[in-house]
């Protein structure tokens, strides 16, 4: 399927590793320029590299405004429109709320709530001009929190209500406004916890699994998120406004 991209411009949070670094390369294929941005210098370099000289690659810590202004700046500058934002930057941050900390939670809304609001508030102007449509990434805990999944699970609970303002908003102005939100899938953090635990990757994945109860028996993959994020981004799905789609697997009670 031609999913009509070549041309357009995007941009992602968080795209230089794992889930936003496949979504990136994956737009880049279908003919689609992206700018991408993260905190690690050496993982933004690589990102450039992949990607190719038609996109960007930016050194952005999204919990500075300046920053991130900045990153959109150049982005709307150098592609001359706008198609898509895409809010993927944040990581796990759960645990008993008795154990938690009133930093912890500001520190997790700073993140992954209002980096969102500002780009959504930023870019918006831009994709009514292109009909484009803003994606955020979450967590199937904003629909079906756990014990101990806090403040995640409050954070992407919030994500998910914005994406369902924002659909309310901007649709009329025809922007689209939709989430994705994920289970266990393979990324750059379960490979760095495999390290930190000095475990083999796989045996990691599949004790994970065995535990979760995962119903179709595996983790997802980076290439099965980028595909629904793309199909999601584009105009093959131009009448899909205000939901939260669920890659899980199965995992999550809730639809």
């Amino acid at each position: 399927m031609d999913l009509n991209l070549r041309d357009r411009a995007f941009l992602i949070t968080g795209g230089t590793d794992g889930l936003g670094l496949a979504l990136a390369q994956t737009l880049v294929n279908e003919g689609a320029r992206v700018a991408v941005c993260g905190r690690d210098e050496q993982r933004v370099v690589a990102a450039r590299d992949q990607l190719g000289p038609t996109s960007l690659a930016q050194v952005t810590d999204v919990t500075n405004t300046d920053q991130l202004d900045a990153f959109i700046d150049h982005a709307l500058t150098t592609f001359g429109r706008l198609d898509g934002a895409v809010s993927n930057a944040g990581h796990a941050s759960a645990g008993p709320v008795a154990n938690s900390t009133d930093d912890a939670w500001r520190d997790d809304f700073e993140l992954k709530v209002i980096p969102a609001v500002h780009i959504a508030r930023r870019v918006g102007d831009a994709l009514a001009q292109t009909s484009g449509s803003l994606l955020t990434v979450l967590s199937i805990t904003a629909k079906s929190p756990n014990a101990n999944s806090t403040p995640t699970a409050a954070s992407r609970a919030a994500g998910l209500a914005l994406t369902k303002a924002l659909a309310a908003e901007l649709g009329p102005r025809g922007v689209r406004a939709n989430a994705i939100l994920i289970g266990l899938i393979e990324s750059g953090q379960w490979v760095r916890m495999a390290q930190r635990a000095n475990m083999d990757l796989a045996d990691l994945y599949a004790a994970i699994v065995k535990d979760q109860k995962i119903p179709l028996g595996r983790f997802g993959r980076a290439q099965e998120f980028a595909d629904l994020a793309a199909f999601v981004l584009s105009p093959r799905a131009s009448y899909l406004n205000g939901v939260g789609i669920n890659l899980d697997g199965g995992l999550s009670p809730v639809v």
